[in-house]
């Protein structure tokens, strides 16, 4: 284990220091700073190789977390960086992205702070980079076997690595011009610069992995024509429907759903010039949802120079401790302040939104209400109306699913009752050959869960081409922690 007595000797937690608000709202680039190698070794050092380590059941990649904690502890970090491969294909796609289910399940969490498995997890693999430690696996042999993968978020990615180390000759068709899907597009570059994308993609094609990017299946190739040319399809398109609000005003001039804002400034960021960008300099920004993509939409105001930004929530604030309902090792529900809150803005809960108000066509403000519940449902409260002044509206309230774009027309496969594409015990849909992994299948979800799935089905996908796999299987659909292959 790593130190024996270290969880005594080092009860503070210390986390990635990060960069003064005032400079980084600035420039694009990521919040965080490296860690020094002494702080972050003792740590690491906090772990203490419980018996039973629920950090694994906490993490649906089942990664050996006490394993390469101690191995940082020990400076061995090209041991680290295999241990942590062996179970996660992109752990600096998680060590940033992740909100750590591993660290509510970690043993020492129950009556001190937990150990900073997230951070020592993303230190591993940048200075795995650093070192070239990170090298291509092409197969030994190729089977014959043609595979290919629809979208390149995590799930797809994984998906077509997995099969493509075993020896299938995968293509990931994107419709989008360059590969990652949410990762290059969805998450602005202050949570994740796109290099960690760029040379993952890189590596994936010295492995022999092909990309056809700016494909859009359904319309430019359909879903038929693959099944014809591939023995196996797998869809990781993601749940990419967002969640609407139908309330008056809602067709005004500045209502936009949070990735019509997210996605054109990821763009702009990359160096791409746009005609009528979203832009929130100068202006008075309302977000409409508490969650990541909120706060994503926050971070982004600010350093569009917005006049003021204020997030709604239509629930309660959460609490600041873990509650008595949500007792370890499950993962609670916490008042979070992620980077951009601390960068500004407001933050008001218990808020329902009644109405979006403007002139000529378009928005001035936000009218709302305090929330109360009524026979378990929350309701506005009458009475409490009041507006707020709002140039820009910015949904952040979810997906409701995949969008069909001739899935079941093309192949005939079903979608369930929450609109995700249905599949059975081992991914695959009611139309044989066709499989689904990521939030296509499970809906909005974790990357570590859309990782997960990526893997499990590469396992499944394996199986039905050769009849056996050596490809491990973290998880199943049915979210039990392990799929029986």
């Amino acid at each position: 284990m790593a130190d024996p007595r270290g969880f005594l000797k080092v009860r503070q937690r210390e986390t990635q220091p990060r960069r003064p608000v005032p400079v980084r709202i600035m420039d694009w680039k990521e919040v965080y700073e490296a860690q020094e190698k002494g702080t972050l070794k003792a740590q690491a050092g906090r772990c203490m190789d419980c018996g039973i380590p629920f950090c694994h059941q906490g993490c649906p990649l089942g990664n050996l977390i006490p394993e390469w904690n101690d191995l940082m502890w020990r400076d061995k970090g090209e041991e680290a960086i295999e241990r942590l491969h062996a179970t996660n294909n992109f752990p600096e796609f998680t060590g940033r992205l992740c909100p750590a289910p591993c660290e509510a399940s970690c043993v020492l969490g129950i009556n001190q702070p937990a150990v900073t498995i997230k951070q020592v997890e993303v230190s591993i693999i940048d200075e795995a980079w650093d070192n070239g430690w990170v090298n291509p696996l092409p197969p030994a042999r190729l089977t014959g076997k043609t595979v290919a993968v629809v979208g390149s978020g995590p799930a797809g990615l994984a998906v077509a690595q997995q099969l493509t180390r075993v020896g299938h000759t995968v293509a990931v068709y994107e419709r989008d011009d360059k590969i990652g899907g949410l990762l290059r597009y969805g998450i602005p570059d202050f949570k994740m610069e796109k290099e960690q994308v760029d040379r993952r993609v890189e590596q994936m094609k010295a492995e022999g992995t092909r990309f056809r990017t700016g494909v859009s299946v359904g319309t430019d190739v359909t879903w038929e024509q693959l099944r014809r040319r591939y023995d196996a399809v797998v869809v990781c398109t993601g749940a990419t429907v967002p969640r609407d609000l139908p309330i008056p005003g809602r067709n005004l001039d500045g209502v936009h759903f949070a990735m019509d804002y997210l996605v054109p400034a990821n763009r702009v960021v990359a160096g791409e010039t746009l005609e009528n960008q979203i832009n929130a300099h100068g202006k008075h920004v309302v977000i409409l949802g508490g969650g990541d993509t909120g706060a994503d939409c926050l971070g982004t105001a600010h350093r569009h120079g917005a006049a003021s930004v204020t997030t709604l929530a239509i629930g309660k604030q959460p609490p600041s401790e873990r509650a008595s309902h949500q007792p370890w090792p499950t993962f609670p529900n916490l008042f979070e302040v992620a980077s951009a809150h601390e960068e500004g803005g407001e933050r008001t809960y218990l808020a329902s939104t009644v109405e979006f108000v403007g002139e000529n066509g378009k928005l001035t403000g936000v009218k709302v209400a305090e929330t109360e519940f009524v026979d378990g449902k929350r309701l506005p409260k009458a009475g409490t109306e009041r507006i707020i002044p709002a140039d820009l509206v910015f949904l952040s309230l979810g997906f409701t699913g995949a969008e069909p774009a001739g899935i079941n027309e093309q192949v005939h496969a079903e979608f369930d009752g929450r609109g995700n594409v249905a599949r059975d015990g081992y991914y695959m849909t009611n139309t044989e050959g066709v499989f689904v992994a990521g939030d296509a299948g499970r809906g909005q979800s974790l990357i570590v869960w859309a990782i997960a799935e990526g893997r499990a089905a590469a396992a499944a996908v394996d199986k039905y081409l050769m009849g056996s796999t050596i490809l491990p299987a973290p998880v199943a659909p049915t979210d039990r922690a392990i799929a029986v292959l």
